[in-house]
């Protein structure tokens, strides 16, 4: 085993120098105004689009375009997702991937997750009255406001959907005026956390589809079948 990781080491060593000695003769080739640069040696990387993906380096998850870096998705849907990339990227552990998404979709069920971990943030970008569609953030806003708080262009708006009657807009809550409100957790699992972890889980040979029947245990397979 130490041998291994002695020769990973070194080939890592070569590939890097030769990546540098192609960037130098690359650049050489370019008009002066125009310059390539290094940005990394990834071991392992995951690929939705070439604006979307994850690689990790040094240990950490760096992510471009996917939910958990992006602050209209909730906390314990971006934390799940960076927990499923970790599994894969650094440990290669497709048991520990599938746990997580599985963990993620009983804590919610489970009716007890803090509302702090359920904030989704969207931005105000126009005066409310111009919203010709009226989408849950805008509703946040016009409920805060309600409360006496003007509302302007950039505000960061912080709400979560409870449950009741009506869209999914009408049910969007100011996170400040949320206590007392029980989440919908039917939105969280089916409208937040699922369409993040397919991005991941569709590569392995999973559907929406059964994610939504792991989300009520119907499923039982692990995705080593997918490996």
């Amino acid at each position: 085993m130490v041998q291994e990781t002695k020769e990973q080491l070194e080939l890592e060593a070569e590939i890097k120098q030769q990546a540098q000695k192609f960037l130098k003769y690359l650049n050489s080739t370019l008009p002066e105004s125009m310059e390539l640069e290094y940005e990394g040696f990834y071991r392992r990387g995951f690929f939705v689009s070439k604006k979307r993906y994850a690689v990790i380096e040094d240990g950490e998850i760096i992510a471009k375009g996917l939910e958990l870096v992006r602050r209209d998705w909730a906390p314990i849907v971006k934390n799940t997702q960076e927990a499923v990339l970790m599994a894969i990227l650094k440990e290669g552990d497709s048991d520990k991937a599938i746990k997580e998404v599985k963990k993620a979709f009983k804590r919610i069920r489970s009716g007890k997750v803090d509302n702090k971990e359920l904030v989704i943030h969207t931005q105000i970008t126009k005066p409310l009255h111009q919203y010709k569609q009226v989408g849950p953030h805008v509703v946040a806003a016009q409920k805060i406001e309600e409360h006496g708080v003007k509302v302007s262009r950039g505000t960061i708006v912080r709400y979560i959907i409870v449950k009741g009657k009506g869209s999914i807009s009408q049910r969007a809550v100011p996170y400040e005026y949320s206590e007392g409100f029980d989440y919908d957790k039917d939105y969280y699992i089916k409208n937040q956390l699922i369409p993040a972890v397919e991005r991941i889980m569709y590569s392995f040979g999973y559907t929406r589809k059964d994610l939504e029947d792991m989300a009520v245990g119907e499923v039982q397979q692990s995705l080593d079948a997918f490996f």
